[in-house]
């Protein structure tokens, strides 16, 4: 047995451990048992979020203490980064829309079926090769980067959504905590899109958790307080947190012409073919414009949460 597989083995055991002396008799004094297949998919969920917050914490945290970009001020802004954390990375909340959505994606299928319409399944575009756990793994993670890079376009071009994304780009002390800090409506639009892309194009529940936390772990890594950039080449290969900085960058992330810059959430050809990357250097401090004038967007959760209503609904 290879040290992978002893870690498999362990997460499961730690996954079936909670599921049945936590979750199991929850769903039994509720009268939900129904939901059993479910709430273990979440349990899994949670209990991979748990390591990697663990992780996260240890490697990430020990990293920005010993070579950070700024000096750390505003401890509150961060401890309110760590709610947001906890509350997406332990309670499932991007499986949950995946789960909510899949019922009605399946319906949709049915009657397409109906027409001659079939899913398009891309592992199965090449037998054989495509269809390789990896190669479909890394398939998947482009595509729904390519369809995250439009989102993420949206939701500083369009004035409605980036109310609420604004929550996201409110902070001023950057940390690999600050990846989650969101509006819980913007996380949900986003979520409800590449939940159904990802349906669509084939992706089963177990890939969807595996795609997800990849994903965090990476975007996790850029919003570091870290002056990385990765050499040579590299760096027009992943985001590094050099790079995403520039988008929370006062004067540079949600400003100009498109609006921002450096929109790629895990890969920068993005940027490159739609001629949105900038690649300078050095110490941006982050945040947005108005805030320097005195705009407050909240300082706890919940004042960031209704902050944002009231600029989405125009009482802000």
């Amino acid at each position: 047995m290879t040290l992978f597989d002893s870690l498999v083995d362990a997460v499961r055991w730690l996954q079936l451990w909670v599921f049945e002396g936590l979750v199991q008799p929850l769903l039994f004094a509720s009268g939900s048992m129904g939901l059993a297949e479910v709430a273990f998919d979440f349990t899994e969920a949670m209990v991979l979020g748990a390591i990697e917050v663990l992780l996260l914490a240890l490697v990430l945290g020990g990293l920005e203490r010993l070579a950070p970009v700024e000096a750390m001020t505003d401890r509150a802004a961060v401890r309110t980064d760590i709610v947001y954390t906890l509350l997406h990375r332990l309670g499932g909340f991007g499986l949950m829309v995946f789960w909510l959505f899949t019922p009605l994606i399946d319906a949709l299928e049915a009657k397409l079926r109906l027409l001659g319409v079939s899913r398009m399944n891309i592992d199965q575009l090449w037998p054989g090769i495509t269809d390789r756990p990896l190669v479909s793994f890394l398939m998947y993670l482009v595509v729904l980067d390519a369809v995250d890079y439009w989102l993420h376009r949206g939701q500083h071009r369009l004035q409605w959504w980036w109310q609420l994304h604004a929550v996201h780009h409110s902070q001023r002390q950057m940390t690999f905590w600050s990846d989650q800090r969101n509006h819980l409506l913007d996380d949900l639009i986003r979520d409800a899109i590449l939940a159904m892309v990802a349906i669509a194009v084939g992706v089963a529940p177990g890939q969807f958790v595996a795609l997800v936390m990849a994903s965090r772990v990476l975007e996790s890594l850029q919003h570091a307080n870290l002056r990385w950039r990765w050499p040579g080449f590299l760096e027009q290969v992943l985001v590094s947190p050099s790079y995403h900085r520039l988008h929370h960058a006062i004067g540079f992330g949600h400003e100009g012409p498109a609006r921002g810059v450096n929109f790629a959430v895990l890969f920068p050809i993005w940027d490159i073919l739609f001629r949105t990357a900038d690649w300078r250097s050095g110490f941006v401090p982050t945040g947005i414009r108005d805030q320097l004038d005195g705009r407050d967007y909240g300082r706890g959760f919940w004042s960031q949460q209704w902050r944002a209503i009231e600029r989405w609904t125009g009482r802000a």
